[in-house]
């Protein structure tokens, strides 16, 4: 009786991650996550483009960072170039509002204008993000807010930069232009 509730306990285990955890998946472009209203969001999207995708939060350090991130998606978003959001309370409890909350200071105080997903875990367990749990197979996951991910077209992570590293720093630049020059 005992190896038949282990055997049912592995398989549930399984079935559980095979459903939260994209294993399989190939390109950041074949998730799909929520808009931070709530609605069905398919990053494929994005194939074709690239994309800097960054965990956000609004009472961060590093909050100011909206300013440089909106910038830069408005600077190259003509390019085949986006900045894409995902809001998450991982790190010192900084994210704790509603998606409305979130996206009222992002509009009122930073007029974000790139697209903004649903408030997600970042931190490997329970939870995680499938959109992290991807990002995560690069070897790297968010330490603090605003880390930062570019994804190539193909939805590749070609390069990863920590919170310190602001939109404005040459070397994420750098990694920007590589990615959109291929």
């Amino acid at each position: 009786m005992k190896l038949l509730a282990t055997a049912a306990a592995v398989a549930l285990a399984a079935m559980t991650f095979s459903a939260s955890a994209p294993a399989q998946t190939a390109s950041f472009y074949d998730l799909k996550t929520d808009t931070l209203a709530g609605k069905p969001a398919d990053l494929g999207q994005y194939r074709g483009t690239v994309s800097l995708v960054v965990n956000v939060a609004s009472y961060c350090g590093y909050t100011p960072q909206y300013k440089g991130l909106e910038q830069l998606h408005r600077e190259l978003k003509g390019k085949g170039f986006n900045v894409l959001g995902f809001p998450s309370n991982d790190f010192g409890e900084q994210e704790p509002g509603s998606a409305q909350e979130i996206a009222e200071f992002c509009r009122l105080t930073y007029d974000v204008t790139f697209p903004m997903f649903e408030k997600v875990i970042t931190r490997n367990g329970p939870g995680q993000s499938p959109v992290y749990v991807f990002l995560g197979r690069s070897g790297r996951l968010p330490a603090w807010n605003f880390s930062k991910y570019v994804i190539d077209r193909q939805g590749r992570v070609v390069a990863f930069f920590p919170s310190d590293v602001t939109p404005e720093d040459p070397k994420l630049r750098a990694a920007i232009s590589r990615a959109l020059a291929n």
